[in-house]
C-alpha cells in the first residue's frame, strides 16, 4: 500500500470517527432534561376564536385536537363533593395528604383551594391522584396566615370544598415559580387590599381577616363576579374544538390555560372563569378604556411562552412538570407518564 493510499484511508477513517462523535454528542442533548426540543402539539396548532369581552376582561378561546380523547378526570372540586376524595389536614403548612376512593383519576390543578383544616391552602401543583390510591403527600401552600384552629363547623382535620383556583398572576407566580410562602401571604394581602378598593367594601372576613378564600367569597365580590361570569360563560357552547382560553385585563395579555382533554376544560371552565374575573376586579381601572387586542398578539405570547429551554422535574412516579421561562413569560406543562408522557395541562403566563 503506497503512502497516498493510506493517506485517504486515514482522513476518511478520521471523517467517521468525527461524525459518529457528532451524533452521539447530538443524542445526549437531545435526552437532557434542558433540551430546546419543542412541545408536542405547539402553540401553531391552535386556532383561537374571539375576542369576547366584558368591562377590562377580554378572552380568546382556544381551538384545537384533543391530545386525549375519550379520557375522563374528576376534578377535585367534584371528587370533594361526591365524597370520592379526601384531603387531610397534616399540621405542615407546605404539605397535606389526598386519598382518592373512587375508580377514577382525579385531576388536581395548581392554585386549586381547599377550605377547611387549620388553614385553608392552594394546591401548588398540577396532580394526578390514580384509582383507590391511598394516602399520597399533595404539596400545598396556605392562603390564610392568622389561623391554625378549627373554624366554624369546618373539619379541623379535613377539607370539605374546593370551590375557587387563585387569582392574580403575582399569587400564581409566588407559588409557582417563587416557591414562596412568604411571597404567597404578601400576595394574598395585597389581592384583598386592590379587590377592596374596587368593589369600594372591605373584604376582609373578622372570621380569619387574613383568608383569601373567605375575601374572594364576600358577596359583594361574588355580586361583581357574576356580571362577568353571566356575560362569558356560554361562550363556550356549541364550539365543540374548544379546549383552552387566554385572558388578557385591561388589554396587556395574562395568562392561559389549555387541556389535553376538552371534558376536562368544561369542567374547569367555571372555576376558571371565576378567577379571571376576580383578578379583573382587583385591576379594574374605570378611568382606562383596554385596548383591543389581535388573535396575532396572543399567538406570539403563546409561541413565545413554548421557545425557552425545557426543564423537567417528576412530581410523582406518574405526573412530570416541564418549565420553560424566558425574561417575559413562563409555561408549565404538566404530563403523565402512564400516558406516555402525553401532556395533560399547559399553564401560560406573562410575567410582565
Amino acid at each position: 500500500m503506497n503512502y497516498l493510499t493510506r493517506s485517504k484511508i486515514l482522513a476518511i477513517s478520521l471523517l467517521i470517527t468525527l461524525f459518529i462523535t457528532a451524533l452521539v454528542a447530538g443524542n445526549a442533548r437531545s435526552q437532557q432534561p434542558g433540551s430546546q426540543a419543542k412541545p408536542k402539539t405547539p402553540a401553531s396548532s391552535y386556532r383561537l376564536s374571539g375576542p369576547y369581552t366584558h368591562k377590562n376582561l377580554t378572552i380568546f378561546l382556544v381551538h384545537g385536537k384533543e391530545q386525549m380523547p375519550g379520557k375522563t378526570f374528576l376534578t377535585l372540586q367534584e371528587a370533594l363533593a361526591q365524597k370520592k376524595v379526601i384531603v387531610y389536614e397534616t399540621k405542615d403548612v407546605n404539605e397535606l395528604a389526598i386519598r382518592n376512593l373512587s375508580n377514577q383519576d382525579v385531576y388536581v390543578q395548581s392554585g386549586d383551594v381547599v377550605r377547611g383544616g387549620d388553614q385553608d391552602r392552594m394546591i401548588s401543583t398540577d396532580f394526578i391522584v390514580p384509582p383507590k390510591s391511598g394516602r399520597m403527600p399533595i404539596a400545598a401552600f396556605c392562603v390564610e396566615s392568622d389561623r391554625w384552629n378549627k373554624r366554624g363547623n369546618e373539619s379541623r382535620t379535613t377539607f370539605n370544598s374546593s370551590t375557587n383556583n387563585v387569582a392574580t398572576k403575582d399569587l400564581k407566580l409566588a407559588a409557582k415559580r417563587a416557591n414562596s410562602q412568604s411571597e404567597v401571604w404578601e400576595s394574598v394581602k395585597v389581592a384583598q387590599e386592590k379587590i377592596s378598593a374596587n368593589v369600594s367594601v372591605a373584604v376582609v372576613d373578622p372570621a380569619s381577616p387574613s383568608s383569601y378564600e373567605l375575601a374572594v367569597n364576600n358577596t359583594t365580590v361574588v355580586r361583581s363576579g357574576n356580571e362577568y361570569i353571566k356575560a362569558l360563560a356560554s361562550i363556550v357552547r356549541n364550539k365543540p374544538d374548544v379546549i383552552g382560553y387566554v385572558f388578557a385585563i385591561n388589554g396587556h395579555v395574562n395568562s392561559a390555560d389549555v387541556y389535553a382533554s376538552r371534558p376536562l376544560f368544561l369542567k374547569l371552565w367555571s372555576k376558571l372563569l371565576r378567577a379571571s374575573a376576580v383578578e379583573a376586579i382587583s385591576e379594574l381601572n374605570q378611568a382606562e378604556a383596554p385596548r383591543p387586542l389581535t388573535d396575532e398578539t396572543v399567538h406570539t405570547f403563546l409561541a413565545d411562552s413554548e421557545r425557552a429551554k425545557a426543564e423537567a422535574k417528576p412530581v410523582t412516579t406518574r405526573v412530570k412538570l416541564v418549565t420553560r421561562e424566558d425574561d417575559n413569560n413562563i409555561f408549565f406543562e404538566t404530563q403523565d407518564r402512564a400516558d406516555k408522557d402525553n401532556w395533560v395541562h399547559r399553564n401560560y403566563i406573562r410575567k410582565q
